[in-house]
């Protein structure tokens, strides 16, 4: 089963934490399973960039991001080659190192 290690984040995820996961599970869907409260202020309809990560390494085990995805990425604060919304990044078979990004543009946090 694959693994997603999420690097600390210094109010989400101070530790960092290592989970398993099955394939096909979304990385917010992990994160969300496993304690880890990242935003998804849009409910994982891909409407937003609150979930935005960046996906250190296994970038090229998920599939590419669809042209919708692409729009919202272009909105995230501080978007680089690794980035994807979390909501949309389907964990294949490979393992995944996960940076949660320090900020996002999110005006309001909805505290889910």
């Amino acid at each position: 089963m694959p693994k997603i290690v999420f690097m600390p984040h210094e109010t989400i995820c101070p530790e960092g934490k290592v989970v398993e996961v099955e394939s096909g599970v979304s990385v917010c869907d992990a994160a969300l399973k496993n304690g880890i409260h990242i935003e998804h202020a849009c409910e994982k309809s891909c409407a937003c960039t609150t979930c935005h990560v960046h996906v250190r390494e296994g970038f090229e085990s998920l599939e590419e991001a669809d042209e919708l995805e692409e729009d919202y990425l272009d909105k995230a604060w501080g978007v680089d080659p690794d980035s994807r919304l979390s909501c949309q990044a389907l964990v294949a078979s490979e393992d995944l190192v996960v940076e949660i990004p320090k900020y996002t543009i999110n005006m309001v946090s909805e505290n889910h």
